[in-house]
Order: C-alpha cells, then structure tokens, then sequence
C-alpha cells in the first residue's frame, strides 16, 4: 500500500539511515569514478588533455540536467519506483561506457551516466519526510557523510582498479554496484506517493515560483555552487599535479584520495550543529576556511604534495560542512516541496561543479597549480563575501 507525502508510516531507524548512507554513497560514486583516471580514458578513446576534463563536466552536466527534469517527480510519482527506472538506465550507462572506444560516444555517456544517477537526490528528501524536525539536521546529515564518504572513496577505488586491471574494469564493477543498489532498493526501501496533484509541465513551472520566492533557497544555492566549484576544481587537477609534477602512479593517487576522505566527518557534525541553531557559525566557517586551505599551496610550494593532503582534507571538511548546514535550511522552507526545493539546490550545485571541472584541465595546462589554488580560492571568496553581505542586511 503506498503512503502520502505527509504521514509515512515508517520512521527513521538506525539501520534505515545506514541503509539509506550506503545506497546514496555507491550512486553518487558514478559521478567521480573518472576524475582520477582521466588520463588513462583520454588515452584510449582518443581525446586530448583539455578535452579529457570534459568527461567529468559532462557527467555533472547530466546530473544537474537529471536534478532538473526528474528530481521534481519526487514530489508527484511513487518515489521507490523512480529512483529503481533511473538506477536500471545507470546500469545500461555504465556497461556501455566500459565498452566505448570512440570519445565522441564516451563523451554522450558520461552525460547519461550522470543523469541516470539522480536516485541519490531521490532518497535524501526522503529520509527528511520521515524524520522528525527535531533530529532531522543529524539524520540527514549522517546520510550526507555516506554521501561524501561515495564521492571521496570514487576516486582512490578507481585508481586502484585501473591500475591492477585497466579503466574499463572500473565502469563494469561500477555497473554490477549498481545492480546490487537496485537490488537493495526494491527490498529494503519504503514506498512513498506524494499527495502532491500537478501535471508534468507545471511542476517545472513551479520550480520558477519556488526560485523567486525563496531568497534562502537563492542564497544557499549560491553558497554551494561556489563550494562545488572549487571542490571539483581541486579534485580534477590535483591527480594531474601529482602525476604530472611529483610522478605518482595511479596507486599513490589512490592513496592520496583515501586521505582526503577524512573529510567525510564533518556531516555528522554539520548536522548537529543545524539542530542546536549554530547553521550560521557552520556556514562562515566553512566558507572561510575554504579559502584559507589554499594559500600554504600557493604561497609555500616547498610543500609540495602534503600541502595537496591538506589542502584536500580541509577542503572536504568546508563543502561538506556548508552543504549539510544548506540542506536542513532548504527542507525546512517547504515540506510539500522538498522534492523541487531540493532539485533546484542541487542543481546549482553541479552546475558550479561543472564549471570547476571544465576550468581545471585549461588552468593547470597553462599556469599550473598556482593558476589553480588561485581559481580555487575565488569561489569561495565569492560565497563568502555574499554571505556577509546578506547576514549585515
């Protein structure tokens, strides 16, 4: 029997929560699987340096064009069912793109591998729906830290598994991961029909509404789409500067991503802080320090790849804190819209991405790291400055 929107019969239990981190972690992995292993790609299907970094814009391009289009149907069709249709085309995808080798056709699949992958934003509001106000801020951010946890452990897996058995084993694992995430949705995950009544074509009319009408929503998705922009902007060339400049194998830079995982720990924590009302101390910490973790790299090279080790770490401690602390105040403007609401945040949010990745493969070629520590650094400046802006106001 499905349930409405406003009373699910099901609440938030431990094993659910870890549930829902797992699932959100191996999905949200799809998206950062090349990041590491870009060179390797490039080299096989026949495309360039700076035309390599497309892969990974192109593959947060379709996840915010998925965020777009099929997230809001979160807030209209059975939610268990939409998040299993999108997981079967990610599967398709994936398969699909461990056998490509032309760049154009690689290319056109890591824009649907990303826009397959949007179940994870399916599953988030979710969890919002069946917590209580009160915990919400921990619970949703416990889930975010398996988010995290996906998005950080991508890369060093995939390093990893090119480097014993070559890049097109880790788009065939990925597809059997996912095969599995299926799996464990259809068994585990409960049923939820919104009560929401619209056509198609006006729930994304209401996406403009919600939009203009909720200045929190506008700021916090400004916020985060910087934050994402230097965050992909890092991870994209940091494996070029250690490959390039200090020659790391695929294996090291594994190993360099597994620490930058650490960072992973402050979703717990952003959350708690949400829920004890500290949202803005989290967010002007998270936004400052972002900026700061970049000048040891610029300003004392000597540092070389224990500055990167910082720098990461530190980094992901900021995007994780800012992106919680954003969360709980987006699902708390509207509970009927969480499925929109939470669309269009994270929408921006990869479209920030995007833009961070697509910079890093022409900064690095022509300035190096400092080009990109420079970059890096701007993002967050430009979120923070806003930020202070709207907090005098």
């Amino acid at each position: 029997m499905t349930t409405v929107a406003h009373n699910p019969p099901e609440q938030m239990t431990r094993w659910m929560v870890s549930l829902f981190a797992f699932c959100c972690g191996a999905i949200v992995a799809n998206l950062y699987y090349a990041q590491s292993i870009i060179e390797l790609i490039a080299a096989d299907v026949g495309l360039s340096t700076e035309a390599a970094s497309l892969i990974v814009s192109l593959t947060q391009i379709g996840y915010a064009l998925g965020m777009f289009l099929l997230v809001p149907l979160a807030d209209l069709l059975e939610n268990r069912r939409l998040m299993l249709v999108t997981a079967a085309v990610s599967i398709v995808s994936l398969a699909a793109a461990a056998c490509a080798h032309n760049g154009g056709l690689f290319l056109a699949l890591s824009l649907l591998i990303g826009f397959s992958s949007v179940s994870v934003q399916i599953l988030i509001p979710l969890a919002a729906h069946m917590t209580p106000e009160a915990s919400r801020g921990r619970v949703v951010g416990s889930i975010m830290g398996g988010l995290l946890l996906g998005i950080l452990l991508a890369r060093p897996l995939a390093s990893l598994i090119a480097d014993h058995f070559g890049w097109r084993t880790v788009f065939a694992v990925a597809a059997v991961v996912m095969a599995f995430i299926s799996l464990v949705m259809a068994l585990g995950m409960p049923r939820r029909q919104p009560d929401h009544k619209a056509s198609y074509p006006q729930l994304l009319r209401s996406l403009g509404n919600l939009l203009a009408n909720q200045p929190v929503l506008r700021q916090r998705a400004m916020y985060q789409g910087m934050m994402f922009a230097t965050f992909s902007l890092f991870w994209t060339a940091a494996p070029l500067e250690l490959s390039q400049r200090h020659g790391y194998s695929q294996s090291a830079i594994a190993v360099f991503a597994l620490i930058g995982a650490l960072g992973a720990i402050a979703a717990p924590i952003a959350g708690r802080l949400a829920d004890a009302g500290h949202t803005r101390i989290a967010t002007l910490a998270g936004l400052s320090f972002a900026v700061l973790c970049y000048l040891p790299g610029l300003f004392i090279p000597a540092l070389g790849a224990i500055g990167l080790v910082v720098n990461g770490v530190v980094l992901d401690f900021c995007v994780q804190m800012t992106m919680v602390t954003g969360q709980r105040s987006v699902y708390a403007l509207d509970p009927a819209s969480r499925g929109r609401l939470n669309a269009l945040y994270m929408t921006s949010i990869f479209l920030g991405g995007a833009l961070g990745s697509s910079l890093a493969g022409p900064l690095y070629a022509h300035g190096g790291w400092a080009w990109v520590a420079m970059a890096g650094a701007a993002f967050p400046l430009l979120a923070l400055v806003r930020f202070l802006l709207v907090r005098r106001s």
